[in-house]
This record gives structure tokens, sequence and C-alpha cells, in this order.
């Protein structure tokens, strides 16, 4: 049977395409507007400010003074290890405790799941976890930013709804030929939880990318500030300008350059990120729909 399309049909269409083209140009447009700044002229950045739509003057000077710029490279090296040491623990921590928590043979599991969802919903607090992280020796370490967020409790539960919908015949055929729990994890569990691992790893490694609340309260060696935690000093809490290689400006002219470094800077720090959804995208619906409604 084939249907026909009423004009009601159509109206739909529509107006619900106008929507979602507005809704991506809104959405587009600060990024796209903060791109083109960074690298237009000065003087299109002082004549037009937010209303740039195209690169005016193309310069990309702002770039080589960011890349000068010694706050910025220790930010990378420090947000890299944020990312790759926290990820990495985090996944460990995350597969084990749902493996452990979805095998039903576990005794007293619902209780650990009750003291786990506890966690979410009540915890000590600012303050007492300031003293907990200055007490174990970890303030001004980056390891205060990595070990009192190594898990989620809902990354954990999301990940145990996963393993619980995979069928429990694989295990009983492994069990079968002699395979202990570390082999049926690593060979079995994980390489068909594929999407489920790809989401957690994007939610951790963003979070961990993201971070700056947590390293403004327990890192003070600027040499050890994450790449957001520049960038907010720049653009918020105002970095100095003789941080950055502008000698040869006049001072009246530092002011309008100063803009265009901002807008390099935030580029800088998003872009890599970013070009990391492309490859994880096609896990990205599946694994939070089966990680969250099977079970």
């Amino acid at each position: 049977m084939i249907y026909k399309r009423k004009p009601v049909d159509w109206i739909f269409d529509i107006l619900n395409y106008t929507v979602m083209v507005l809704l991506i140009l809104v959405t587009l447009y600060p990024f796209w507007n903060i791109f083109v700044s960074s690298i237009s002229s000065s003087a299109a950045i002082s004549s037009k400010g937010a209303m740039l739509i195209w690169p005016e003057g193309i310069n990309l000077e702002s770039y080589q003074l960011v890349f000068k710029n010694p706050m910025i490279l220790s930010g990378y090296k420090n947000t890299l290890f944020l990312v790759a040491v926290g990820t990495s623990l985090n996944m460990i921590m995350t597969v084990f405790g749902a493996y452990a928590l979805s095998r039903k043979w576990l005794m007293g599991r619902k209780y650990m799941m009750l003291m786990l969802t506890v966690t979410m919903f009540f915890g000590g607090g600012l303050i007492p976890s300031y003293l907990l992280v200055r007490q174990l020796g970890l303030y001004d370490s980056l390891w205060a930013v990595i070990l009192p967020g190594a898990v989620s409790t809902w990354n954990v539960i999301m990940m145990r709804t996963y393993f619980m919908g995979i069928p429990d015949s694989l295990e009983e055929s492994a069990l079968i030929d002699g395979a202990n729990d570390f082999h049926i994890l690593f060979r079995i569990i994980i390489p068909v939880s594929t999407p489920i691992m790809a989401v957690m790893i994007l939610f951790y490694a963003v979070g961990h990318w993201n971070a700056w609340f947590s390293a403004s309260i327990y890192i003070r060696n600027q040499e050890l500030f994450p790449l957001q935690l520049v960038l907010r000093r720049i653009l918020i809490t105002g970095a100095r300008l003789n941080e950055f290689d502008l000698g040869y400006i006049s001072g009246a002219e530092k002011q309008i350059v100063f803009k265009g470094l901002k807008y390099a800077t935030v580029i800088v720090a998003t872009v890599p990120i970013l070009l990391v959804y492309p490859f994880i995208q096609r896990y990205f619906v599946k694994g939070i729909m089966i990680g969250s409604l099977k079970g």
C-alpha cells in the first residue's frame, strides 16, 4: 500500500526542516564566528567584532603567538596526561566493577548496587573532599584531578546493564571449555561490547579534556595547569599581555590583537577533542540506547 502524503504532511516537514536548520545555525554560528575571527586581521576584528561571517584579511599570526606561549604547551601536555592516564584508569575500574555486578552468582550484589547508587545522590561535599585530597598527599598534583573521580557510578550502571544483556550461552560455553572470569571478560565480554566501550571512553575522555574546576581547587603550580584552566585564565580571569610576545605592537593595538589571541586559544583548545567524535559517532547511539534500556 502506497501512502499518499497530505498537504498537512508537507507543511509539517517544511516546518520541521526549517526549525532544524535554524537550530543548526544557532548552534554552529558562535563556533564559526570564533574560528573566522581567529584567522582575520586585527582591523576586521576591530571594525566588525562579532558580526564577522567570512574571514577578512586572513592572518595566522594569532596561532603562532598562541603556540609560542609556554602556558599553552604545558597545558596541552598536562591535559593529554589527564586524558590518557585518567581515561585508562576510569575504564579499568568501570569495566571490572560493571562485570562483577553483572554476574548473577555474585553474593550481595543487590546491596552493593544499592550502596553504589547512594553515592549518586549523597556526597561529602567540596570541603571534605578538599581536606581528604590534602591528607592523602595529592594536593598540587595531577593525581588530585584523576583519583577522586576515578569511577562514575552512572557509567558503571550503564555498562553493567549492557553486560547483563549479553546472552548467558556465551559465558556458559566458555565455562565448559575451562575459561575463568578473566578469559570471559577479556575474550568474550569486551569484544562484543564495542559500542558501550566506545561511549564510555568518549564520556571519560571528554570529561578529562574539559576538566578545570577540580584543577582550580587542587592545583596551584601553574606548570601543572590543564589546558582548560589555562584557557579560563586567558578568557575570564585576564592573563597578562606580557605572557604573549607582543612587544613589537603599540599599546593601543595590543588589546585588539589580544582578542584574536583569545579566539585562537579557544580553537586550539576545542578542535582536538572534536576530531574524536567522527570515529566514535557510529557507536554512540547504539551504546547509549542498549546500555540504558536493556535488562
